[in-house]
């Protein structure tokens, strides 16, 4: 079931196209990849999903109905442009944030002190906004994304700014949300993240649907059907060689008749990463 529609979906400012009949389906209880460009058109949609902003044409649809305030109060949302209130101190900030998303004042204190030493920054409830390294306020912001529980999380580049140890906590809270019934939109360009948290993704480019599905299967829409063999040869050096898979056969042939050892041959599947700037690139 999708929580989410997209139903042909576009957007002008003025004579700017910044989506273009956009149409895609964000299925409930999965990590939804949301990928392109600088300027393709993410963070519109992303947008209009959240009612900032006002389609110029099409529909958003949560689970089955167009998509109103009241459905918006159950999402969580992590622009890209964060913000907090320098002058504020962290703990009455993320309570007066937990407050707004409808939690009561004691329900905020509990969650949002067990968020605070599950992030190793309990120590700073009562310092100051402005006291915080980026990354910690970054922390500060996931969390008074997700204290609410909402069913849906909409993170736009969530690891902008952390240090490998701290993008890999946030990547298994991601995990652990999504093990506990959440669904997740992903707005990000790190090919990395796409990959391990990933269920299905959208890639949009210059304001247009690209391509669109599960991960997995996109990866193998986009090979080239080729295999990897290794094996080790009489130097008892380790080699591979990269072969289309209807010659696997007679290069495996070939190869033991050299005497080599084969350690392994496996199906070719190209990276995210690669995928990406090929249909960008062919779009461009």
């Amino acid at each position: 079931m999708a929580i989410i529609e997209v139903q042909n979906v576009s957007k002008n400012f003025g004579p700017k196209v910044a989506l273009d009949h956009v149409s895609l389906d964000i299925p409930e209880g999965k990590i939804f990849g949301l990928l392109g460009p600088n300027g393709a058109g993410k963070s519109t949609l992303i947008r209009i999903i959240n009612r900032i902003t006002i389609a110029s044409e099409g529909q958003v649809l949560f689970k089955g109905h167009p998509i109103t305030e009241a459905d918006v109060a159950r999402i969580g949302y992590l622009p890209e442009e964060r913000g907090l209130y320098r002058k504020m101190k962290v703990g009455d900030q993320a309570m007066y944030l937990a407050q707004l998303k409808g939690m009561s004042a004691r329900d905020a204190a509990v969650e949002l002190k067990k968020w605070f030493v599950r992030f190793d920054i309990a120590d700073w409830w009562n310092k100051k906004v402005e006291e915080l390294s980026k990354g910690m306020a970054q922390k500060v912001q996931f969390i008074t994304t997700v204290v609410h529980k909402p069913s849906l999380m909409i993170l736009d580049e969530p690891f902008s700014g952390f240090d490998p140890v701290n993008a890999e906590l946030i990547r298994k809270e991601i995990l652990r949300l999504k093990d506990e019934g959440a669904t997740v939109i992903l707005s990000t360009h790190n090919m990395e993240s796409v990959e391990a948290l990933c269920d299905n993704i959208a890639l949009i480019n210059k304001a247009r649907l690209v391509v669109t599905g599960g991960t997995d299967d996109i990866r193998r829409q986009h090979g080239e059907d080729n295999a990897e063999i290794e094996y080790t040869d009489a130097a008892l050096e380790r080699r591979t060689v990269v072969v289309p898979r209807a010659q696997v056969n007679a290069k495996l042939t070939e190869l033991i008749g050299q005497g080599v050892t084969i350690n392994s041959f496996k199906e070719v599947i190209p990276r995210m990463n690669d995928i990406f700037i090929k249909l960008v690139t062919e779009e461009a």
